[in-house]
């Protein structure tokens, strides 16, 4: 055993050192190249949704740095039965890694978008995971009589400079990809349509209580890429095309030059569990969705849908009929007073209020196609995903926490409500054990698009108490209580916790 560990070492080594080659090389062009992410990509791809809500619901915005994680640990495991066979037989052990790569160069290969030159970090992590296991095997013959710990000199130079080379490609990678996600110098025009000053929300007068804005760095993000996407407005298109008049291509000067509007809006993720944080609030910055449309004439051979694409190939389907229906469905290009953050799809993105962000807030945005959902399924139909999919009327709990401990008498209870398709949130109300329902207080109003900040001040008896809430509509519709999960079209039910008062 004691002869097979350097063995088992030496393939863990050459495999890291051809991978931080590679993420290197990937960081220069297009992080999303990068072996290991590559094949995490697929497996987000290939996982079936039942376990990807599982994951979402269970591990929250951890789940994709667990994945990454888990497909490194599979690839280190085979890489150390590498480096054993190598022990017997050097070209076995090469070539399990360079199998290993190719895994990954298939991944690659597979994206819609995918050049030939994409499989240059594939290429990079094969030469240089199977030269240094080379290495490591050619100085380990030479040491005396094969112990591995009698003065190997060769060996421990060769692990040193590999293991150095493996540092530094992944440092390297980490400050080329920082360098490269620096936000782009981008002056954004006064937008013709302002909104209305956001009235001060509850944030310093419920303590716990969700921001009546969300900033852009707390604003939560759910998509199905591992790296952040670097995309530069001076080489962004926006393509026009299918069933309209003429096709369009807009540049992102252009883009800019056309009138603009701002709106509070509030986004919600499919995935969004009942009390769940992937729902936030911002001003956007943007083109009428509408406006580009007309720039290309909208056909008259009966299409549905607005396919559309980003810059890597990702397709989002979304119901034409509501696109277009009058609602302030847009073009951003700002949020929050701010060029588009990187991570939330600069340079240009969709936002469409009222309908879950899987059919309505494609990032990264390249291209609109006007064609009909029996000529073309993007991602998520595909995966049999809602094609309509409005946002449902809920209401959560931000304060007290569940399960969390207080003190007996005033307590405050608040949170965040949201209604966008019936005329905002009418009331907020708070059950406590099997009480009556009791109306709360709401915060200011920013619009039917936007959530409203609530609060009610209970009178709390010692005990375990039981603290349910939810929201009727402007229209006088209440919640729905019955639960369901976010597949196929938005969770539904109570948000309920237990607190205990001392």
């Amino acid at each position: 055993m004691r002869t097979r560990l350097p063995w088992l070492a030496f393939g863990v080594l050459a495999t890291l050192t051809g991978l931080g080659l590679a993420h290197a090389v990937a960081a220069l062009t297009d992080a999303d190249t990068s072996p290991v992410l590559a094949v995490g990509a697929a497996v987000i791809d290939l996982t079936p949704t039942p376990v990807k809500e599982w994951a979402i619901r269970t591990f929250g915005s951890a789940d994709k740095p667990i994945l990454v994680g888990s497909v490194m640990a599979g690839v280190l495991v085979l890489a150390a039965a590498a480096g054993l066979l190598a022990r017997r037989r050097p070209l076995y052990g090469a070539g399990l890694l360079v199998a290993l790569v190719v895994i990954a160069a298939v991944a690659v290969v597979t994206r819609p978008e995918a050049t030939v030159l994409d499989l240059g970090p594939s290429l990079v992590a094969a030469v240089g995971a199977v030269a240094a296991l080379t290495w490591l095997a050619r100085e380990q013959a030479g040491a005396p009589d094969g112990e591995p710990d009698n003065g190997r000199r060769g060996v421990l130079i060769a692990a040193a400079v590999l293991g150095g080379l493996a540092v530094a490609g992944g440092v390297g990678g980490q400050v080329i990809t920082r360098l490269r996600l620096r936000p782009e110098d981008v002056a954004l025009p006064d937008p013709a349509d302002p909104a209305q000053p956001l009235p001060r929300g509850l944030d310093d007068q419920v303590p716990g209580i969700t921001p009546f804005r969300t900033d852009n760095d707390d604003f939560y993000r759910v998509d199905t890429r591992l790296d952040t996407p670097v995309v530069s407005s001076d080489d962004w298109t926006l393509t026009i095309d299918g069933d309209v008049d003429q096709e369009v291509t807009l540049t992102f000067d252009e883009l800019l030059d056309m009138p603009m509007i701002e709106r509070d809006i509030t986004l919600t993720c499919v995935s969004n569990s009942v009390g769940g944080e992937y729902v936030g609030s911002a001003r956007w910055l943007g083109v009428p969705l509408k406006d580009v449309l007309d720039l290309a004439g909208i056909g008259s051979t009966g299409a549905d849908q607005i396919l559309s694409t980003d810059f890597d190939g990702m397709t989002i389907s979304t119901p034409l009929d509501l696109a277009t229906d009058g609602r302030d469905a847009m073009i951003c290009v700002g949020m929050n007073g701010e060029p588009l953050p990187r991570e939330h799809g600069f340079p240009v993105r969709m936002v469409i209020p009222g309908l879950y962000g899987f059919v309505s807030a494609t990032k990264w945005l390249t291209r609109l196609t006007l064609t009909t959902y029996d000529d073309q399924k993007a991602y998520w139909t595909q995966r049999e995903w809602a094609t309509d999919a409005p946002i449902k009327l809920s209401a959560r709990i931000d304060t007290p926490k569940a399960l969390a401990e207080v003190d007996a008498g005033d307590v405050v209870i608040g949170g965040v409500a949201w209604a966008q398709q019936r005329g905002g949130v009418g009331k907020v109300q708070v059950r406590i054990d099997d009480e009556p329902w009791q109306d709360a207080n709401l915060g200011p109003d920013g619009g039917d698009d936007y959530w409203r900040q609530w609060f009610f001040r209970w009178d709390a008896p010692s005990g375990s108490h039981n603290i349910a809430v939810r929201a009727v509509s402007g229209d006088g519709d209440e919640q729905v209580t019955e639960r369901a999960e976010p597949f196929p079209d938005g969770a539904s039910g109570l948000h309920e916790l237990i607190v205990q008062v001392a």
